[in-house]
């Protein structure tokens, strides 16, 4: 019996760039956005993410793939 090694390419989950803003951003309850603000407590988005609110989004922000796809199945089932 033989074993093999099998070879991962490097990857990151690391969602900031170099000036600090985040590559994404998340979908999250309307309502936890203040608190994690202000509270520093952590927020969970659509996708499972989770962490603090550190920024806002301004229009033509690039949102999370996995997030925009989970919210709108969400809009499409009302």
């Amino acid at each position: 019996m033989s074993t093999q090694t099998k070879e991962r390419p490097d990857t990151t989950t690391d969602e900031s760039t170099d000036d600090d803003a985040p590559k994404f951003f998340h979908y999250v309850k309307k309502n936890k956005i203040a608190e994690s603000a202000v509270m520093g407590t952590h927020v969970v988005a659509l996708c499972g993410e989770v962490f603090p609110v550190t920024k806002s989004a301004k229009p033509g922000s690039p949102v999370c793939p996995a997030c925009k796809e989970i919210y709108e199945g969400l809009r499409a089932g009302d």
